[in-house]
């Protein structure tokens, strides 16, 4: 289904030549328009009121949202000003358009952190690349659907020495200062937007960093998504055990303790997956929104959690001169580390990690 439609509060002059330029393109290239927002969409584009920035209400978890808003005021952080603007949306991306004198900025922002700029210009060229930039994240595969099973053997309901040390390794990330608070997201939402994200996102909140480790040949070990990654304690809601991916069913496979309310895996969970399969020397990795230099990085901005990114990164790591020890870059968001254990890890970036991620 390649559809779109544009949405929301009545346009500006610049809003309603830029929404032109988005929908001349997006139907030069294949996708259909729809006048009828009732329909099954897949990409939104949803103008939004810094007042009351509301949200486009899906139908469809593989529908992408896109707010866009325009602005006057220039601040001193404009990602600090802009972020929360996506969360209130709910949507997958924003596009912040700050008007400067004569000269007007488009920032790109998605819920990792990821943020870019473009500077407008009225041609085919500038939409192009706008379209260059949107359309492979917006028609990417979401894998962060969950099956928990309650079927964890009882001698791992306290967790082993694998899970011990994943706590110690989380609480190192926090010493390293690579573990941002997770994002207030009830500062924001209500309870009915709240619900709204759980369902269509799989996440009860927004934190950055995880780590993993393997338990055996096949099942692994993983912080659970939106938690204080310093302060690990219980199996099946702060630490998972992760036993695959359905892909029938399009969801990761958890096992669990009995009468344990779960925590929603990660949406790194398939990634971490597809890298364990396929390199058998791997035993740990971790993720972290930082970088160092001279690594191999992806080309595509894609979303976390979709199919995409998840074979993006795998396919650098097996490119690496050794899988079992890759530093993988992930565009505008962070690393994805593999090592044989956590310790491993650790001692390869002590003092090489840079906090703040290049965005283009």
């Amino acid at each position: 289904m390649k559809n779109f439609t544009i949405t929301g509060v009545k346009p500006s002059d610049f809003l309603e030549e830029f929404a032109d330029g988005l929908k001349q393109t997006f139907t030069e290239r294949g996708y259909n328009f729809e006048e009828n927002t009732d329909n099954e969409i897949r990409v939104v584009f949803n103008l939004i009121d810094s007042e009351k920035p509301r949200p486009f209400r899906r139908k469809a978890q593989a529908t992408f949202v896109i707010s866009i808003l325009e602005v006057d005021s220039i601040n001193d952080n404009t990602f600090e000003t802009a972020y929360p603007y996506l969360i209130r949306s709910l949507a997958n991306h924003l596009i912040y358009v700050l008007h400067k004198g004569d000269t007007t900025e488009l920032y790109f922002i998605s819920p990792e952190q990821g943020f870019y700029r473009m500077e407008y210009s009225n041609g085919q060229d500038f939409y192009n690349q706008v379209y260059n930039r949107l359309e492979p994240i917006a028609s990417a595969q979401l894998v962060i659907d969950n099956e928990f099973v309650e079927d964890l053997g009882d001698t791992l309901w306290e967790g082993n020495e694998i899970t011990y040390k994943l706590r110690d390794s989380g609480k190192k990330l926090d010493e390293m200062d690579l573990l941002p608070a997770p994002f207030p997201l009830e500062t924001y939402l209500s309870e009915r937007d709240m619900r709204q994200l759980k369902k269509l996102y799989g996440i009860g909140g927004l934190s950055y960093g995880n780590l993993s480790s393997r338990h055996d040949h096949k099942d692994f070990w993983m912080s659970a998504s939106g938690i204080d990654k310093s302060n690990m304690k219980r199996i099946g809601q702060d630490i998972l055990y992760i036993k695959g991916y359905n892909p029938t069913k399009n969801t990761m496979e958890i096992s669990i303790p009995p009468k344990v309310t779960p925590k929603r895996a990660s949406v790194d969970a398939i990634e971490h997956w597809m890298i364990y399969r396929e390199h058998p020397d791997v035993g740990a990795i971790v993720h972290v929104h930082a970088w160092m230099e001279d690594i191999e990085a992806t080309e595509v901005n894609y979303p976390c959690g979709t199919l995409q990114l998840a074979e993006a990164v795998a396919d650098l790591v097996k490119k690496a001169p050794d899988p079992s020890r890759a530093v993988i870059g992930l565009k505008n968001h962070g690393l994805t580390i593999t090592g044989h254990d956590l310790d491993d890890i650790f001692e390869r970036i002590d003092g090489k990690i840079i906090r703040q991620v290049p965005m283009n």
